[in-house]
Formats: structure tokens, C-alpha cells, sequence
């Protein structure tokens, strides 16, 4: 068993030396990183940025023998994280639902987790959808421009039926102060926020499933591909590497948030 583990050491080592080689220089202190709080993934804790996604980044780094700073990771609104990497070169979106409409829009390193975004209801609401153009009737809250937006848009729901805000929190609250009928988000995290803000996350259900996928970093389009490659390698090495309990180090970061 040392053996082996000593085997992994060695063969990680010379693959660190080799994605430096090959990338001819390529650093990852070359990008900026923009996310908003969507927990667990990531989210702002004692003015810093953490979640899954965050260490899963720098443990990817640190794989390919280079490091992050925390001086990298901008928390902001959504809407406008997701502006900026449309825009600036050698940024990086996450964590972001890869869809058919976002495809094209950014070049992606991943996954990093499966994602299941649904329509919430309250439970004393008593509502059931059967087609999803009978939300077309209720008042929905979205967040701008997150893949619940978008699915709803896709499925031929008029933007007059969806309230935007910046803030999960303040939909969850909408919602329970009855000011909206439904809310559209992923389900994990949007019952995290209505926690943490004090609502009780069992008195609201799931009525409608938009989407199942998975979680991607999305880069600007401009961005050398070689810092796509150095991230997509350590990322990989993360999930393929097993320590002495059969545990790859990629799952050792996901489990300290579940």
C-alpha cells in the first residue's frame, strides 16, 4: 500500500513539471475569477470568498505546481459577474450551469457538480403544474440571468411573469410573505438561503423540474487555452487520484460541504 502511494506521489510530481513545460509559461495569476453567493458551491464567509468551487480551484492549481490568490475571486451580483466575462478577457464565470444557449458564449473547464434546478412553491399553496406554461399565470421569481431565468424563457414563458431580483434571500422571502407564487433556482440552494434567513426550508416544495446538469467554470472566450488546459488537468487529477481509503482528493472537498 506505501508503495503505491509513494507511486502516486512520484508520477503527480513529474506531471506537475510537465503541464509547466508544456504550457510554456502560462499562469494561472493571469485570471480573475467572478462569482456571486451560491451556496455551497460559493459563497462570501468572513470577507472571503470559499465554497466547493473555490477549493476545488485552488487544490487544481496547486496540481499543475501553481497557486491562486484570493485577490483573484470577485463576489458580485450575478447579472453583473456574468456581464464582466462576457466582456474582459482572462475571465472566469463560476459556478455556471452549462446550457445549450451558454454553449457558445464561453469556453468551459469542468464539471464541477451536478446541478437541479427547480420551481419552488409554498406548500400551503397547494399548486401542481402540469404543463409548464401554466406558470405563465403565476408571478415567478428569478434571478437575473441564472439558468432558472433562462430555462422559463426557453420554455416560452413571457418575461411579464417573472419578477427579477439580485438576492435569493429576497425571494425567499417574497415567496413566503406571498408577494410571489414561485421561485426558480437550484433546489439545494435556494432551501440553503431560506435557512439562513430564518425560513423554514420544509414549508416550501418542489412543483416543477427545469433542469437537470452539471456545474461548469465558464471562461471568456479570449482566454489563452492553455490556462484552460492547466485548470481541466488539475481538476481531472483531483478526480482520478485515490488515497489509502479509496478516496479521490475531489471528493474529500465536496464532503466538507454536505
Amino acid at each position: 500500500m506505501k508503495k503505491r502511494i509513494w507511486l502516486r506521489v512520484l508520477v503527480g510530481g513529474m506531471l506537475t513539471g510537465f503541464w509547466s513545460t508544456v504550457t510554456y509559461g502560462a499562469q494561472l495569476a493571469q485570471l480573475h475569477f467572478y462569482t456571486a453567493n451560491y451556496p455551497p458551491a460559493n459563497f462570501q464567509h468572513q470577507q472571503q470568498v470559499t465554497g466547493y468551487a473555490v477549493d476545488l480551484l485552488y487544490a487544481a492549481a496547486k496540481e499543475v505546481g501553481q497557486t491562486l490568490e484570493p485577490s483573484q475571486f470577485t463576489l458580485q451580483p450575478w447579472a453583473r459577474s456574468y456581464r464582466t466575462t462576457l466582456t474582459d478577457e482572462n475571465s472566469v464565470l463560476f459556478s455556471t450551469t452549462r446550457t445549450p444557449h451558454r454553449e457558445s458564449l464561453f469556453t468551459w473547464v469542468g464539471p464541477i457538480h451536478p446541478i437541479k434546478v427547480v420551481v419552488l412553491a409554498r406548500k400551503d399553496a397547494k399548486i401542481e403544474i402540469n404543463n409548464p406554461l401554466e406558470m405563465a399565470k403565476y408571478r415567478i421569481g428569478v434571478i437575473r440571468d441564472d439558468v432558472g431565468e433562462q430555462s422559463l424563457l426557453a420554455l416560452g414563458l413571457p418575461r411579464e411573469s417573472l419578477q427579477e431580483a439580485t438576492s435569493v434571500v429576497m425571494l425567499a422571502e417574497q415567496l413566503q410573505k406571498k408577494r410571489i407564487d414561485l421561485l426558480a433556482y437550484d433546489e439545494t440552494a435556494a432551501l440553503w438561503w431560506a435557512s439562513q434567513s430564518g425560513i423554514d426550508p420544509e414549508s416550501f416544495e418542489s412543483v416543477y423540474l427545469l433542469k437537470q446538469g452539471q456545474l461548469y467554470y465558464a471562461f471568456n472566450k479570449q482566454t489563452d487555452a492553455a490556462l484552460l488546459e492547466l485548470l481541466q488537468t488539475g481538476l481531472d487529477q483531483l478526480k482520478r487520484e485515490e488515497d489509502e481509503n479509496g478516496m479521490t482528493k475531489y471528493q474529500r472537498i465536496i464532503e466538507q460541504y454536505w
